[in-house]
């Protein structure tokens, strides 16, 4: 392949700039200042080539330049090329809640969405948006991923926390904390799951994950002592999973599931609601955390932290989590290339046969009831 070829071939990268008076484009231009980046993809930012020139000079990055262009299909691989989505002059306040950089979020989120069903752009990064700021008429969702999974009609779906060493998924995401119980039902815990575990295979290239699922209760509900929710519904959803070969165990107690480190001998985990897997994960992986969501026809991630208004023009913003983000979108959007080769041509990729899956589900379901056994007796 010549270098043209190289060239063209190379990953495009959907880069919206979320709330642009949060912390987004210091990340982003952090991220992209190194020149090496180029070698890998070809960026495209869709926002304002005014409001990134602003904070170019506020930041004292003179060096970094954009190329501004109207449409997706005109990115140069060599450059870091940004799409204007809002021609109007804008006030910017660094910092604060602003109408227009709700707005201006929204433009730029739905122009990148556009390419991605046009194929124009190949992974989208997003920078973070203000839940509060962004709602209107036309965006009525309490984040990024009820958002896409509303706009790419995806049913099962998972906002997934994805770390070094923690992968944490939840069953409830963005819903007050009164409204959890309702919304834990066998259907969307099996659901959840499934997700999780195809994603593990098709995004993160596990052949046979393992995945750990959380209780709802303290102590897992110390058999049914604080609670029936382990027993009458976590427990059927995991049993149910375990009979179509999905290798799920639980229901764990979250403290102890974590004090312990247990979660290092699975790939996964499903927590039940938002708070129970985002804290040990931002105790865990915060510097370097991602949230991917699960279940979409397209690769969309975002770093794992907020707009971070408190810091917001200080020059103080980790542009880490932002640059492993957009690293991860390229190697799902690898992986899932080469699963679909692979599954189209079997021979290298020989699947094991349903009588090995259930035999050696049934080893490590053995393995888990023994453990469990140990737990209640401990």
């Amino acid at each position: 392949m010549n270098p043209s070829e190289q060239e063209s071939n190379k990953i495009k990268v959907g880069i919206t700039h979320g709330d642009f008076n949060g912390i987004g484009y210091e990340i982003i231009m952090k991220t992209l200042q190194d020149s090496r980046v180029l070698e890998v993809f070809t960026p495209v930012v869709y926002g304002s080539s005014k409001i990134a020139s602003y904070y170019r000079k506020i930041f004292d990055i003179p060096e970094l330049n954009f190329n501004l262009i109207k449409k997706a299909d005109y990115a140069n691989p060599k450059r870091i090329n940004i799409i204007n989505c809002y021609e109007n002059e804008v006030k910017i306040e660094m910092g604060k809640q602003s109408e227009v950089a709700g707005e201006l979020a929204y433009y730029a989120l739905e122009r990148a969405i556009e390419d991605l069903n046009r194929h124009k752009i190949d992974v989208l990064v997003t920078a973070p948006i203000s839940k509060y700021n962004i709602q209107s008429d036309k965006f009525n969702f309490s984040g990024h991923t009820e958002y896409l999974a509303s706009k790419f009609e995806t049913k099962d779906f998972l906002m997934l926390m994805v770390g070094q060493t923690l992968r944490i998924g939840v069953v409830t995401g963005h819903i007050p904390l009164k409204d959890v119980r309702q919304n834990i039902t066998q259907e969307t815990i099996l659901s959840k799951i499934r997700v999780m575990h195809s994603t593990l295979q098709k995004d993160f290239g596990i052949r046979k994950p393992k995945i750990a699922v959380l209780g709802l209760n303290p102590h897992a509900g110390d058999e049914g002592l604080i609670g029936r929710e382990e027993i009458e519904i976590i427990r059927p959803a995991i049993q149910k999973a375990f009979e179509e070969n999905i290798l799920a165990f639980g229901p764990y107690p979250a403290d102890g599931f974590f004090g312990s480190s247990n979660f290092t001998n699975y790939d996964a985990v499903l927590a039940m609601y938002h708070d129970q897997g985002m804290l040990p994960f931002k105790s865990i992986a915060f510097e370097q955390g991602i949230n991917f969501t699960a279940g979409l026809p397209i690769i969309r991630t975002s770093p794992a932290h907020g707009t971070a208004f408190d810091i917001a023009g200080k020059n103080l913003a980790s542009p880490d989590s932002f640059r492993q983000a957009i690293y991860s979108a390229i190697d799902i959007y690898k992986n899932r290339e080469l699963f679909i080769k692979l599954n189209k041509d079997p021979l290298p990729y020989k699947q094991p046969s349903q009588k090995q899956e259930i035999e050696t589900a049934g080893e490590d379901q053995q393995l888990f009831n023994s453990e469990r056994i140990n737990e209640i007796n401990s």
